[in-house]
Order: C-alpha cells, then sequence, then structure tokens
C-alpha cells in the first residue's frame, strides 16, 4: 500500500472513532464571530502570560500540531490568517478525546480566552472543541509543496491554500476587475449584458467554438468578443455609454498571452472618438496599476514599465518601415514572406498579404517597452474601425503597447452601414479562401446600422493586462484554468 493510501486508511478510521463519539464530523453550520486578524488585532496590547477575560469563537483549517505531554500547540488559519490554539486536557475536558483524533487539514471550531504565551505570542486558550470536516487525505508538505506546474493549476485549492503569494494575486484580480467597473460607472457608464451564444460570431478575429442548440435545432457559437455588436445595436437604441465585463471564447492556440475561455470588457462611447478613448483608457491604466500594485512601475516579462511617463504614439507604417525595410503599401505578399523568414517569425504560409503584414508588426513591437499607443492601422486589418479622414487606407483605431505586446484595444466605430457591408464582403471571401478568422457577416448588424448609430469610441481589454502586472503566464493568472483530464 502506498504512504499516501495508509494515511488515508488511517483518517478513515479516525472518522469512524469520532462518529462513535456521537459527534458529527461534517455539521451544516458553525457560528463563527471572530476573523484570526481582528482576534490578533484586538488583543495585540495583551502582555506576556497575560489573559484575556474575554471570549472568542473562530474556525479554520489545522495547519500544525506541537504535542507537549496533555498540553498542545495548534495552528489554524482562515482567509484573515493564521492564529495559535493551546489545548490542556483540563480546559476542553471531554471535548480531549475528540482533539486526540485531529490532524493536520481538519477543519475545526474553537472558543476561549485569548492570552499571549511566555514567548508573546497571542494565541487563544481553548474551552470548547467543535469539529467541522474531517479531512481524509493529508496536505502538501509545507516546504515542499506543489512544485509542478500542471499539478498547482489541476489542485489550485491546495496550491492557494499553501502559498499565501497565490491567494493574494487572486485578491488583486478581484480588485482589477472591481477598479475597472467602479471606474467606467463614476464615469457615468451603465454596465449591461449580451448573448454568450450567438447565431453568429462578430467583433473579433477569432475562429470560435461551435455547439448545437437542442430547442431550436440551430447551430451556435460561443461568442469570441465581449458583446461588440450587440452593445453598438445598444447604441442604436439610445444607450450612450456601456459596458460589459464577461467571458468569450476562442478556439485558438495556448500561450503565455492566449487561452481560449477568459474575461474581458469593452466599452462603447456615443459621439466619442479614438483620441477621447486615448484620454479615458491611460487614465484607467494608471488608476488598475495604482489599485492592484500601489505603483506605476513595474518589471514584466523582463521590460522596465513606468505609466506614470508620457504614453508614446507609435504609427503602424512608419513602424514597420523602421524597424525591417517594407513598406506595406508597396510590397507584395511574396516579399513579405521572404522578410518574415529572415527574421524566423512564424505565420500562416496561405495566409493573405494583410495578415503577412500584421506578423511583420508582431516583430516590431517587441522592441517597444512602452507605455504607448500604436495607431494608423490599414482598413483591411481592422474591418469594425471609422476610416481616417486623413488617409483612407488607414483607421482610426488605437492599440496600448506596453512591454512588448498588446494590451487593449480600440476605435473610433465604424457607422456607416454601406461600408461597413463590403467589409464583411471582403471578410466573407477571405473566410471563403481558407482564413478561419474572418468576421462573419452579420446582416443584423448591417441593418441596425442602418438605422442610425451615432459616432462612438469602442474600447475593450481582457485580464491579459492583469498577467503582465503580475509578470505571469495568463493560465496561471486564472484561477481554475481548463486541463486535460488527468489520466489514471
Amino acid at each position: 500500500m502506498k504512504p499516501e493510501d495508509l494515511l488515508v486508511k488511517e483518517r478513515v478510521e479516525k472518522l469512524k472513532q469520532i462518529r462513535k463519539l456521537g459527534v458529527n464530523p461534517y455539521p451544516s453550520k458553525f457560528d463563527k464571530k471572530d476573523k484570526a486578524d481582528e482576534i490578533i488585532k484586538n488583543y495585540s496590547k495583551l502582555k506576556n502570560e497575560e489573559h484575556s477575560k474575554a471570549k472568542v469563537k473562530t474556525a479554520g483549517k489545522i495547519l500544525a500540531i506541537r504535542e507537549m505531554g496533555k498540553a498542545s500547540f495548534v495552528d489554524i488559519q482562515d482567509q484573515t490568517g493564521k492564529i495559535q490554539c493551546f489545548f490542556r486536557e483540563d480546559e476542553v475536558k471531554k471535548k480531549y478525546a475528540l482533539y486526540k483524533l485531529l490532524d493536520i487539514g481538519d477543519i475545526i471550531g474553537v472558543e476561549g480566552n485569548p492570552f499571549r504565551t511566555k514567548r508573546g505570542e497571542l494565541s487563544i486558550l481553548v474551552k470548547d472543541l467543535f469539529i467541522l470536516s474531517k479531512s481524509l487525505k493529508p496536505l502538501p508538505d509545507k516546504w515542499h509543496g506543489l512544485k509542478d506546474v500542471e499539478e498547482r493549476l489541476r489542485k489550485r485549492y491546495l496550491d492557494i491554500f499553501t502559498n499565501p503569494e497565490v491567494k493574494e494575486m487572486y485578491v488583486k484580480k478581484a480588485k482589477y476587475w472591481q477598479t475597472i467597473r467602479n471606474f467606467l460607472l463614476s464615469k457615468g457608464f451603465l454596465e449591461v449584458e449580451t448573448p454568450i451564444l450567438e447565431n453568429t460570431t462578430g467583433g473579433a478575429a477569432a475562429m470560435p467554438f461551435k455547439t448545437h442548440h437542442n430547442t431550436l435545432d440551430i447551430d451556435v457559437f460561443l461568442r469570441i468578443s465581449c458583446g461588440e455588436l450587440w452593445q453598438k445595436k445598444l447604441l442604436v437604441s439610445g444607450f450612450e455609454k456601456i459596458f460589459e465585463i464577461g467571458r468569450i471564447f476562442r478556439n485558438e492556440g495556448m500561450d503565455s498571452e492566449h487561452l481560449q475561455d477568459y474575461s474581458q470588457m469593452e466599452f462603447y462611447w456615443a459621439y466619442a472618438d479614438f483620441k477621447d478613448g486615448m484620454e479615458l483608457v491611460q487614465e484607467m491604466y494608471k488608476l488598475i496599476a495604482k489599485e492592484v500594485l500601489g505603483t506605476l512601475k513595474f518589471t514584466t516579462r523582463g521590460y522596465e514599465v513606468d505609466l506614470g511617463k508620457k504614453w508614446e504614439l507609435y504609427d503602424y507604417e512608419k513602424l514597420i518601415k523602421e524597424k525591417t525595410k517594407v513598406d506595406i503599401y508597396k510590397v507584395s505578399a511574396s516579399d513579405i514572406r521572404k522578410k518574415l523568414d529572415s527574421l524566423k517569425m512564424e505565420y500562416e504560409k496561405n495566409a493573405d498579404k494583410w495578415r503577412l503584414v500584421d506578423s511583420l508588426w508582431k516583430y516590431c513591437r517587441k522592441s517597444l517597452s512602452g507605455p504607448g499607443f500604436l495607431i494608423n492601422q490599414p482598413v483591411e486589418v481592422s474591418p469594425l474601425a471609422k476610416r481616417s479622414e486623413k488617409d483612407e487606407r488607414k483607421v482610426e483605431q488605437f492599440q496600448v503597447i506596453i512591454a512588448g505586446t498588446e494590451l487593449g484595444n480600440g476605435y473610433s466605430e465604424l457607422n456607416d452601414p454601406l461600408d461597413q457591408e463590403e467589409r464583411f464582403k471582403e471578410q466573407t471571401k477571405l473566410k471563403e479562401a481558407g482564413d478561419k478568422e474572418a468576421h462573419d457577416f452579420d446582416e443584423s448588424f448591417v441593418e441596425a446600422l442602418k438605422y442610425g448609430m451615432p459616432p462612438a469610441c469602442g474600447f475593450g481589454v481582457s485580464e491579459r493586462f492583469f498577467a503582465y502586472l503580475m509578470d505571469k503566464p495568463v493560465r496561471e493568472c486564472q484561477i481554475f484554468p481548463l486541463m486535460k483530464p488527468e489520466k489514471r
């Protein structure tokens, strides 16, 4: 029998003994009155060996048990922190038999008096003990723990419990989304919800997940954007400032920046353009960093970033020409392929010219630490953005550039229904030619535009920005990332 299986067997025997004592090892409720951090704060002025007459009642998971004859110290941990409990046979009396059946990993409730030990550690002199959940498997060793990344992600509940820094990261992630939500609400935006199941996918260049709706007997897709086309229909309806925070799904590859299932925020702002969007986004990003990290300066992916300095403007055409000597409006697709080969950049062999041009841009952006905005993208790579009045070949788009990557995308929204219809037709040709990421032709969206959509700015940012703030792969920043089933 494996050592772990032997431990499980021993704990199952203890479980039986707990039940023989007439104790339910898995009760429905416990009236927890005090948190660990509150007890530590409220009784911080107790002197060494001083006892308080006040009673506290708390609960947590056992981290350590240190036996000392007929007494012992037990460390328990709740969401707020760790506190030491002192068990003595003459204090807990009949419950001492129950105490002797406890193991590391059990969840217990205790009631007693705060005191400070000779060595100065604030503790609880336990008067009453309650078993709340008998654990049957041992926790990972505190010092060795879960080292394998796949094991950590698969058993994230243990990773969080044994690694305080992982737990703190998810507290920061909640703050990340709450900061975005509060910021937009303070600017007068209304939070909305739009469909996740769609008849046609829109709002991004990505491959969707496809499923079947049994009741309606139709194929549907999981959305690839956070309701972009739906939110713009809401602009048609008369709403002027709206946003959504929700899950999106893309059936594509996985790497340090990409996942198939993740959270994103998108806002749409009537009567504003991409320049207004850049100002708002810059203010929002600074606030996010300040709230999550406490500073505007951070190191990520080997880049030193300072969001407090002047944000640069990077011109798409000029930057590619400067970095690669390629004039994107004059070069042929075959010449771009040769250049990409010489730069050792991966690309799809049958991709059209503008997909290849975008691969050149991805090579160039690696040299940019930011912060800044990429502007003046070709209309062919952004079929939903408004054309530039200064140059019809380009669009009024802005992408946030930080640490060599794109961490947000926005533009002046295209509201000319005839132009939008033509661009959808071009995307349809690309899809028929084999481009799986080309946009679908959404007739209902074109119809909505024909009723009149005001000029507007739209913008989206995902949890990738949070991963960069943490300087970790985006997969490690998800609490429960999708995993292959474990082989048994």
